[in-house]
């Protein structure tokens, strides 16, 4: 008898061992964790400054032609409206499966290219490699981080800054990483960056998904654990990176480092698993608390007849045309339709501010290991720039989205503002890089980098605060088409235009003659002279239009933006307390511990 019971007991603990992981796995926290590790491997997009030597010298492109490769790249990276409309009718991990195979044959492609596997592609077929490749960013950004904010509403701001720190982060992880696999082999990199995010997408594939919202307690705190992790890992980056850079590091020394990276990556499973088994024990409270039978009563009962009547509402919306409403949006903080959003002026003119205000940094970051050489900067310095710009992107993200939250909670300080500040900000580092101030270009990358992060989150946190969350899928991606356009009109049509028209300047005075194919240099403060004066002017520009914005919605901000989804969150715990049975209800602390956790946080 005693055995049979010790038995019992030992297979009762291993099904509660077995729930408790279920119930991990398929919790919020752990989705975040996912999304987190997702977008950790994301951002290959911001690497182009480290293989672009490579493909510029192995296919013999000049500054224009290769210009016009990070053109389509930079266009595949932020139009992802297609991305959005499959989301829209599609679970989330249909988006980042296609993602994941896209990243994979786009970056192969442009591999086998460089390393003359295959015959040498037209410019036309490198265009389309590289846009494939760099658009499948759109779809694990569309998959995990659109996601992310849908299951967390109220702290929206914190979400996106989080998340897309974790993209501006990438470069760096991704460069310790692949040091470790393939040691200094640059052209290696590139079939690195085709089949590590796509796999680490496929992994998670089932984990990222839009649940039920709900504030919890330690929602924020969550948060902010997150970040602190992310800051010990952008720390260690930190450091790692300036080590490298004044030692030559052997492949022994870059698996320990690469190995450390990974550890940091997955430290925050901690804190989630921490968070999910309190979750958990406060759920078995709850059902040991309430009865079966009304609980039944109140699904079949009122509850049923409520969704019941949401597909009539659903049909009436239906009835009327999308184009008949395109011109009669609600009030600013409602549900657009993607066509009111398009005719919006607000959607105009922020459309504008970013087309000129992230296409005038994007230009500085894609060109930054061409301007280093221009004004004699030492290869070890230019890595340096681009693993600054790596790390500081990261901290305008997670800077941008956690200030921003908390002045608009607190001082309902508008984020279209903020914004404003920091398009201000990036116009000082555009002026060191046109006047070439000795040693300047470290600080004009660090400039560059956090200016850059930090337009993101604003951004795509505006477009959701104004134009609401159902169908942000689209209007997310609709929002970062601006920045393709602003580079190829500040990157292609100005910058390198003027750059090869002042390396050919050069190479007359010389008396070379430039045969086809040859790589075309340039040497001095003149080869961007020009063109970063132009862009500082049409970043002081973006800068007024913003201004423009914050006057339109000053209103807007000064309300309760989040009014909405507090009331939804409010009606689902009085849902709660109907399925209890009142002769059994304990006290709040006991029974209620959802209300009473989000009573504590609105607290």
């Amino acid at each position: 008898m005693i055995e049979g019971r010790s038995h019992t007991s030992s297979g009762g603990s291993m099904k509660e061992i077995g729930n408790i992981c279920r119930h991990v796995i398929t919790g919020r926290w752990f989705m975040v964790f996912a999304s987190l590790l997702i977008m950790s491997v994301s951002g290959a997009t911001y690497m182009f400054g480290s293989y672009s030597g490579d493909i510029k010298t192995s296919l013999g492109y000049d500054q224009t032609t290769l210009n016009l490769l990070s053109t389509f790249k930079d266009l595949g990276t932020n139009v992802g409206v297609i991305s959005g409309l499959i989301n829209e009718i599609s679970p989330p991990w249909v988006v980042l499966l296609i993602g994941a195979t896209m990243n994979f044959i786009g970056y192969f492609m442009i591999w086998l290219s460089v390393t003359k596997k295959i015959e040498k592609p037209r410019l036309w077929q490198m265009c389309l490699y590289i846009c494939i490749g760099a658009n499948s960013q759109t779809f694990a950004n569309t998959g995990a981080l659109v996601s992310c904010v849908k299951n967390f509403p109220q702290s929206r701001g914190v979400v996106l800054g989080l998340l897309k720190g974790f993209v501006g982060l990438s470069g760096a992880i991704i460069t310790q990483v692949y040091h470790a696999v393939y040691g200094y082999d640059s052209r290696s990199l590139i079939l690195f960056i085709g089949w590590l995010p796509a796999a680490v997408s496929i992994v998670f594939l089932r984990i990222v998904r839009v649940m039920k919202v709900v504030r919890q307690k330690n929602e924020l705190r969550m948060f902010y654990k997150f970040l602190y992790f992310s800051l010990v890992l952008a720390g260690f980056l930190m450091v790692i990176i300036i080590i490298q850079n004044s030692i030559k590091f052997s492949h022994t020394k870059f698996m320990i480092s690469a190995s450390i990276v990974a550890i940091l990556l997955v430290a925050p499973i901690l804190v989630v698993f921490q968070e999910e088994l309190r979750l958990w024990k406060i759920k078995r409270e709850m059902v040991d608390n309430v009865m079966i039978s009304p609980v039944k009563d109140v699904i079949n009962g009122s509850n049923t007849s409520r969704l019941d009547q949401s597909p009539l509402l659903d049909e009436s919306e239906k009835a009327v045309s999308c184009w008949k409403t395109a011109f009669t949006p609600p009030k600013r903080g409602e549900d657009f339709t993607i066509l009111q959003a398009c005719f919006s002026i607000d959607m105009l003119i922020l459309f504008t501010t970013t087309t000129f205000g992230i296409g005038g940094t994007l230009t500085a970051i894609d060109n930054l290991g061409q301007i280093g050489r221009s004004l004699g900067y030492p290869q070890k310095s230019v890595t340096t720039f681009v693993s600054l710009v790596s790390i500081w992107n990261y901290l305008g993200r997670v800077g941008s989205g956690f200030l921003s939250e908390t002045l608009l909670t607190k001082y309902k300080f508008p984020r279209p503002l903020m914004l404003t500040f920091v398009l201000f900000i990036s116009c000082v580092g555009h002026v060191l890089i046109a006047f070439g101030v000795p040693n300047s270009l470290y600080i004009s990358s660090i400039i560059m980098g956090f200016c850059f992060g930090a337009q993101w989150p604003l951004i795509y946190a505006i477009i959701s605060e104004l134009f609401g969350l159902k169908y942000y899928s689209t209007l997310y991606n609709l929002g970062a088409g601006a920045s393709p356009v602003g580079s190829y009109l500040l990157n292609v049509v100005i910058a390198g235009r003027l750059y090869d028209k002042e390396a050919t300047r050069q190479l007359r005075e010389k008396g070379i003659v430039r045969k086809d194919g040859d790589d075309l240099t340039c040497i001095g403060v003149d080869c961007y002279r020009m063109s970063f004066l132009i862009i500082t002017a049409t970043t002081i520009f973006a800068c007024l239009i913003s201004i423009v914005l914050v006057i339109r919605t000053r209103s807007f901000y000064r309300g309760d933006i989040y009014k909405r989804f507090r009331e939804a969150t409010e009606v689902s715990s009085t849902e709660m307390e109907m399925v209890v049975p009142s002769s059994t209800t304990p006290p709040l602390s006991e029974s209620q511990p959802e209300r009473k956790m989000m009573k504590e946080d609105d607290k």
